[in-house]
């Protein structure tokens, strides 16, 4: 089952109208900026990863994720998070008042002078594998069906359907098992697939290559 989070390709959902990026303020709000510097040090106390805070969001009732709006998705992912790893209860985020602590918490906070260098070196997320990659470029591969339980980077719409390896990336940090703490690394391919194998010969626009990276363990190889 598809959740609210995943809606590439559904019907009914009414058309995209999206506001050019040339007038698009990076922040409609003053909160939303607030709400993105909690969370970006929050995260840098280092008790959760980027998936883990992905599928904090998503876990989610589908009439409230699509209630919400994006920062305020964020700020649902971000409260649940401070509540499962410990770092406040239940009763200080309800009253907004930090609770007495027997011993003061070994974190460190990310002090604002290294935000921007932190911010520009980002994060790597290649991982070493000992073992060899399951396909080649040239390869068609059909992507799985199943819906994985839990947080996965297969769009809902691409399952199923059957594309080519244009690529390898070599191996990279896995989000599904990323998302439950435990961090493997698998090999990520690009796959190209024509628009009339995802959408059939009704796809607007004509016929067009779409290209889209994934991990091994969502590939199934066709003879």
């Amino acid at each position: 089952m598809r959740a609210a989070h995943d809606l590439g390709g559904l019907q009914g959902l009414g058309p995209i109208a999206p506001e050019p990026e040339k007038s698009e303020p990076v922040f409609h709000a003053e909160w939303e900026k607030r709400m993105f510097a909690l969370t970006l040090a929050c995260g840098f106390l280092g008790q959760w990863n980027l998936d883990e805070s992905r599928h904090a969001r998503e876990r989610q009732r589908s009439e409230d994720y699509l209630k919400n709006s994006y920062y305020e998705n964020w700020w649902v992912g971000l409260r649940r998070l401070l509540i499962e790893k410990g770092l406040i209860s239940e009763r200080e985020l309800n009253h907004a008042r930090p609770e007495a602590h027997a011993e003061p918490s070994a974190l460190s906070p990310l002090m604002a002078e290294r935000v921007a260098a932190i911010l520009a070196k980002g994060g790597p997320v290649t991982m070493p594998v000992d073992r060899l990659p399951g396909f080649a470029v040239g390869d068609r591969v059909r992507v799985k069906s199943d819906a994985p339980a839990g947080h996965t980077r297969i769009p809902g719409y691409i399952r199923g359907r059957i594309g080519k390896v244009v690529e390898h990336h070599g191996s990279h940090v896995f989000p599904d098992t990323s998302a439950k703490g435990q961090r493997t690394g698998e090999h990520l391919f690009s796959v190209a697939f024509s628009s009339e194998a995802v959408w059939g010969g009704s796809a607007s626009g004509g016929h067009f290559v779409l290209r889209l990276d994934m991990w091994e363990p969502y590939l199934d190889r066709v003879l």
